[in-house]
């Protein structure tokens, strides 16, 4: 190690050290700036009058700046204005708002000079990129001289055309590394012959000016004591795939120091650049371990107790957990045995090693046959990003196929999401050697899908219109994909018994939505106030021309459960809002209405998303006979920036409150009991489904993360129901500070009798126990959030969605402490349990 109080002991300096901002002196121009041609001033006679040729020493600029990777780190910088006498020297300091430490390695300075070419014009006289960091990841230092590029601007890109050197040598540029290395002290120093050889410099320079042609700009960069050698503060680590091969990983991961060596000032991490390559001991030991010639004992081979709890401890994994290679060791040696469990597989496909073709032809070709069927979870899972190969994609299609069309159509539009990957693992097949042991075949995932859209009218009907949204994305590529995808859809539906009708209601959906989405667009963007919008589209659906008063049957694209015969247009009106989204009542075939909000301009697929996942923890509540009262309304984006969404009649708890005073006045208006006890005058079973919804919000709006709640996006029924609306933060994203994580304001508690009520007591207990159910199909709601991650929903998108939901479930803790843990966060957004500074907090979140 070196010794910090000895300077001489030092042979570099680190960047990450250097916090001064970058600084040099931009010093002077020389060579012979080049004249025009005889035939260029007559076709231009304007240009004699252009600065550097009308006078010897015109008043020229620099301009400068700073870019790394083809884009700029700081606005251009230019010299001040100077009336130069005899020739072009500026010598003035320039200072960037940037500091050393913080320089990318690509770092380099655009230098053109300029030269006033008319009236607010100017004309690049010449221009050069210097380069930041030599070869050796050496910052640049001391006096540098650029050649100049006649008439053209500095170009700052990577393949820069205007370098700083072009690779000639001349004997100015000689002399100049001799004298760099002088003022190093590399050179030995000795007075007298010194000044000799600086006076004989002088005239060879002069000299060597007169004769070239080139231009050349003088920049004096700091000089450091030491050498200054390129490193970052700290490396960023990335993740491995699950099941992908390792050549999937390119970036090498650096080490991470313990913490006692992570406080010592003297030591630094070092990344090492092999750290992603195959450490070739390790593969010795891994074939030694995985020897085929074991594989006949290891068929009959099976764990004692303590193994038994570590393959359980293992198998309890969530989907994210990384297995390290001690435990896909043991996984792999029991793989026989584990061929069994239903939990086993995807932990033994992360165990597998998929550049040994032996491995990968026993774990596919022979044990992936003989596994026991797995749950929907596991099949979701095996569907992601990180599973390559289609057999074993086509494994987790089969499973599904034991899924009747209810449970398909949770999952759907995932399995629509999980087609780009079927698409991105078949495009890698040009990029992979073909002795690959990996398949790179079609899985199925795409008939599979078809042939049960066909078969189902309303699973169909929902399949049809995510693929028509992934059609219309900007994305070129993976449009083209799902436009295959919808052809052979629409073939198949053809070719089925009655092909054609469905065909034309599929048809007649497009143009209602179109019609609608056209007029929504026209309404929203003009000037009209309120009232005259909502005239103008009752006379638009009034219009007989546009077909919406009497509509022929259709399935409404929303639920094609309900068939539509027409749009009421006394009840139809348009809401106060940005967007002014239509409020559409759809007369039904049943004799029934039902209300729906069509909008145009928002991005409906987060909402989408939150309540399909919602409809699921319904589904998985009631299943386990815990029926909260959950409302979750229909939502389907018809496009990139439009979709449909059930209207539930009720009213905002803001409007409520400047209404009613008090939640239980309202409910208590709407639904009075005289003769009731312990329930304030209201209906009991009003009560008690209030006090279920409360809770079941609470836990799934925890679950997902759900972010800027105010009293404008919580509603009630007049029947009890409380439910949220407006999912535009999820994930933990939240607009406003000091988010609780459980969101239950002081009007919900008031509704339920105030928290020593016996109400509230019921409340918590129906919290813990949707906690304590939901938290068993943890993978599931993982693996749904997971397969969604390039669905370009903007609070997925590069962010590590399982760390954000695992969190919340809190995998690691027993369930009798994870009730505790949901206590404690329920205690600490009740204003009755924290202390006033936080109290303060919540008022203010709250508030819209």
């Amino acid at each position: 190690m070196m010794d910090k109080d000895n300077r001489d002991d030092f042979t570099f300096a680190k960047l990450s050290d250097l916090k001064l901002p970058v600084t040099f002196r931009i010093s002077q121009l020389e060579g012979s700036i080049p004249q025009p041609s005889i035939s260029e001033l007559l076709e231009n006679p304007e240009l004699r009058f252009r600065g550097v040729h009308s006078s010897p020493v015109s008043d020229l600029y620099v301009s400068c700046q700073l870019l790394a990777d083809n884009k700029p780190l700081t606005i251009p910088f230019r010299t001040s204005f100077k009336a130069f006498k005899n020739n072009h020297t500026w010598n003035e300091w320039i200072t960037l708002p940037i500091r050393y430490c913080d320089l990318p390695l690509t770092s380099q300075i655009t230098f053109t000079v300029w030269d006033i070419g008319a009236p607010r014009t100017a004309v690049p006289v010449g221009g050069s990129t210097l380069r930041m960091f030599g070869k050796k990841w050496t910052l640049r230092r001391g006096k540098h001289r650029l050649l100049l590029w006649a008439g053209r601007e500095a170009d700052g890109s990577m393949q820069t055309q205007t370098p700083s050197k072009n690779g000639s040598k001349d004997e100015m540029g000689r002399l100049e590394k001799l004298v760099k290395k002088y003022e190093r002290g590399d050179l030995p120093k000795s007075d007298w012959l010194d000044n000799l050889a600086f006076r004989r410099m002088e005239e060879v320079h002069a000299a060597e000016t007169e004769k070239s042609e080139n231009m050349y700009l003088y920049v004096d960069l700091p000089r450091f004591d030491f050498p200054v050698i390129f490193s970052e503060s700290e490396a960023q680590n990335q993740a491995t795939i699950p099941f992908a091969p390792p050549a999937a990983v390119q970036t090498p991961l650096a080490p991470v120091l313990p913490s006692y060596f992570a406080t010592d000032p003297h030591l630094w991490t070092i990344i090492d650049p092999e750290i992603a390559r195959e450490n070739p001991v390790e593969d010795k030991h891994r074939r030694l371990v995985r020897s085929h010639r074991s594989s006949p004992y290891d068929r009959e081979l099976k764990p004692n107790a303590k193994i038994r709890d570590e393959l359980n401890e293992i198998l309890n994994y969530a989907p994210s957990q990384p297995l390290n290679s001690e435990e896909k060791d043991l996984i792999w040696k029991f793989r026989f045995y584990l061929a069994r469990d239903k939990r086993g597989l995807t932990k033994f496909l992360k165990s597998v090693t998929w550049r040994d073709p032996s491995e990968v032809k026993q774990a596919v070709e022979e044990l992936l046959p003989m596994w026991t069927e797995v749950d929907m979870d596991d099949a979701l899972e095996l569907l992601g990003p990180g599973t390559v190969d289609s057999r074993v994609r086509a494994f987790a299609v089969r499973q599904l196929n034991r899924a009747d069309d209810e449970e398909l159509l949770l999952y759907l539009l995932q399995l629509v999401q999980a087609l780009k990957f079927e698409s991105a693992a078949s495009e890698q097949r040009s990029s992979r050697s073909t002795t690959s042991a990996i398949s790179y075949d079609d899985s199925g995932l795409t008939d599979f899908l078809i042939a049960r859209g066909v078969q189902n009218h309303t699973l169909g009907n929902r399949l049809y219109w995510y693929l028509i949204v992934e059609v219309e994305l900007e994305d070129r590529v993976v449009a083209k994909m799902y436009g295959r995808v919808v052809f052979k859809f629409l073939n198949k539906i053809l070719e089925s018994e009655n092909g054609s009708e469905r065909r034309e209601l599929m048809r007649r959906q497009g143009v209602l939505v179109e019609t609608l989405a056209k007029r929504a667009k026209e309404l929203r963007t003009s000037k009209d106030p309120r009232p005259k919008k909502i005239e103008k589209l009752r006379s638009f659906i009034n219009d007989s021309k546009n077909g919406l008063v009497n509509i022929p049957p259709l399935p409404l694209p929303l639920n094609a459960r309900m068939e539509i015969t027409g749009i009421n247009a006394e009840k139809s009106s348009v809401f106060k809002s940005n967007l002014y989204p239509f409020l559409l009542y759809f007369q039904c075939s049943d004799g029934m209405e039902y209300p729906v909000i069509f909008k145009d301009g928002d991005d409906m697929r987060q909402d989408q998303l939150v309540l399909q996942l919602f409809t699921l923890m319904d589904q998985l509540l009631r299943k386990e006979n815990l029926d909260l009262k959950l409302t979750p309304y229909d939502v389907l984006a018809t496009g990139p920036l439009q979709g449909m969404v059930q209207y539930i009649p009720s009213k905002t708890i803001a409007a409520i409150i400047s209404e009613n005073g008090t939640l239980l006045n309202y409910l208590r208006a709407n639904n009075p009991d005289e003769g009731s006890v312990g329930t304030y005058g209201v209906e009991p079973s009003v009560i008690d489904t209030f006090v279920r919804s409360c809770a079941g919000y609470c836990v799934v709006t925890y679950l997902l993360g759900v972010g800027d709640r105010h009293l404008d996006n919580l509603l009630l029924t007049p029947d009890g129901h409380f439910f949220h609306v407006d999912f535009g933060y999820i994930l933990g994203r939240d607009p406003k500070p000091f988010p609780p994580p459980v969101k239950v304001c002081k009007e919900m508690v008031d509704g339920m009798g105030g928290a020593q009520s016996t109400h509230y007591a019921r409340f918590k207990n129906y919290c813990f126990t949707a906690f304590t159910i939901l938290r068993k199909s943890a993978n599931l709601i993982l693996n749904l959030v997971a397969l969604m991650v390039d669905a370009n929903i903007p609070d997925i998108k590069h962010r590590d969605v399982h760390e954000q939901i695992q969190e919340k479930f809190r995998l690691d803790l027993t369930e009798e402490e994870a009730i505790k843990h949901f206590e404690a966060l329920l205690n600490e957004t009740s204003y009755f349990t924290v202390v006033l500074d936080r109290i303060h907090d919540l008022a203010q979140y709250w508030r819209s």
